[in-house]
């Protein structure tokens, strides 16, 4: 997402980068490259031309910053006007004052609103919130089926009263049974349409009435850009709705409708779903998107995801082993299940500055090169991922391994090295205070992917890490009611 916006703003900053101050003549054509770049995006037009105004106003009256050159200064300025028309901050969930949590989900057929309903009890689950799923589209077929297929992957609990009944009954009662249950919210998905007819906003309204929500969330496709931010003003109207899930924000999606949606509609974004697994949901802050979409990367948000996946005596372990340089295959294959339990090594590497930069077929190339190293290790005796060395003095274990997991003796010997070559980094890494993530340092290397080195945006800027609350045991919850 953003590639072709973030490369074309890029171009950009490079009219300004061998000026020495900014002035209205040499801004003129950087402004000319931001309009296009928005334009291309898909952004709306109204909101190309405040958005341009307001960085032309803000960019010639800044005080020249000692030590920042006019491109760095110009970026500071687009990133904070970014921010700015994405909402400034991120709108948290509401809280009813008495539980349950009442959530209405609404949207067009097709935009992925039954599976984003699923991933947001399973968010709401991660933060130790117990929820009940509500299934009332009784029209798109296998729709009630879907939602409880998901509902078992997640372990939530669904309510469901089949196909005959009336989707403002099921509402009602599903309500009525999360009330009973005591659970902490109640999701309910809604029937969606091809297009916006009187019956769906009719049907929509009287659930809406019936069972009085704190949040109404519209769920919107990104890949349809400032559309999504027209739908949703029109749900609004219509409906009233508190703000919008941005879904298939990982697909071809030229990012208009994530620039768009808070100006146009005056609703905020307040998730977006970034991939197909359930677990795929991230809440919107757009002080971090800003960082995406200027090539920044996100730290703050790969952090929060490896918090999630890691425990934090395996850290203490695992950064002692660096240290000792005791780091061994096991280790690393740990490491390597952990990445994919966050996500795709595509979506992760966009969360580090500097390598938005690998290409496609460098991401591919990874991804292939993955699959090998962990054939190859699981081609060891234990003996041997515990302890490297045997591999590297021993022709005949090496010849072992490759016939084993399907390769060549010397892929084999180039994994010895390279793990040797990556220990040896990890080491002084951790020595100089910097192995926060074991088994991230080096990776590059080991997929192939050559060891581009990350690079900075503006100086000066930091993202507002957010605390996370040390997670306790996962709670079970129901099966299908």
């Amino acid at each position: 997402m953003f590639d072709a916006l973030a490369d074309r703003l890029e171009d950009a900053w490079k009219k300004l980068r061998s000026q020495d101050k900014i002035t209205e003549a040499n801004i003129k054509e950087s402004l000319k490259e931001v309009r296009r770049a928005l334009l291309s995006a898909d952004v709306n037009l109204g909101v190309v031309k405040n958005f341009i105004a307001q960085v032309q106003t803000r960019a010639l009256g800044a005080e020249v910053i000692s030590g920042v050159n006019p491109g760095e200064q110009f970026i500071k300025i687009v990133y904070d006007e970014l921010v700015q028309i994405m909402g400034e901050s991120n709108v948290p969930l509401a809280n009813a004052d008495t539980p349950p949590t009442i959530i209405l989900m609404a949207g067009l057929q097709g935009t992925g609103k039954t599976t984003a309903t699923a991933k947001l009890a399973l968010y709401l689950k991660k933060q130790k919130r117990s929820c009940l799923m509500v299934a009332t589209d009784v029209y798109r077929p296998a729709a009630i089926d879907q939602l409880i297929t998901l509902s078992q992957q997640i372990d939530v609990p669904v309510f469901e009263m089949g196909t005959d009944a009336n989707p403002v009954e099921i509402a009602r009662l599903g309500v009525a049974k999360a009330k009973e249950m005591g659970v902490d919210t109640v999701i309910i998905d809604t029937a969606g349409r091809l297009q916006i007819d009187a019956e769906m906003m009719g049907e929509l309204a009287t659930i809406k009435e019936t069972v009085q929500p704190q949040e109404t969330l519209l769920v919107v496709d990104a890949m349809t850009g400032q559309e999504a931010a027209t739908l949703t003003d029109t749900f609004h109207q219509q409906i009233g709705i508190t703000g919008a899930i941005l879904t298939k924000l990982d697909g071809d999606s030229r990012g208009g409708a994530a620039l768009s949606v808070r100006q146009v509609s005056g609703q905020p974004i307040k998730f977006v779903g970034v991939g197909e697994k359930v677990e795929a949901l991230d809440p919107f802050y757009p002080d971090r998107m800003a960082s995406r979409i200027l090539n920044m990367g996100d730290i703050v948000t790969l952090v929060e995801k490896a918090q999630e996946e890691i425990d934090m005596a395996d850290v203490e372990k695992m950064q002692s082993k660096i240290m000792s340089a005791k780091f061994d295959f096991d280790d690393f294959i740990k490491q390597m299940r952990l990445l994919k339990n966050m996500g795709s090594l595509g979506g992760l590497m966009k969360l580090i500055p500097g390598m938005n930069k690998l290409g496609s077929g460098d991401l591919e190339r990874g991804e292939i090169q993955l699959k090998h190293t962990e054939a190859m290790i699981n081609s060891m005796t234990k003996e041997e991922r515990q302890n490297p060395e045997l591999l590297a003095q021993s022709p005949s274990r090496r010849r072992r391994i490759a016939r084993g997991s399907g390769h060549e003796e010397r892929d084999i010997g180039k994994l010895v090295k390279d793990f040797t070559r990556m220990g040896t980094m990890m080491q002084q890494m951790g020595q100089g205070g910097m192995a926060g993530m074991p088994g991230m340092s080096g990776l590059g290397g080991m997929l192939g992917m050559g060891g581009k080195a990350p690079q900075a945006g503006f100086r000066g800027y930091r993202g507002n890490a957010q605390k996370k609350k040390k997670k306790g045991k996962k709670k079970k919850g129901f099966g299908t009611l």
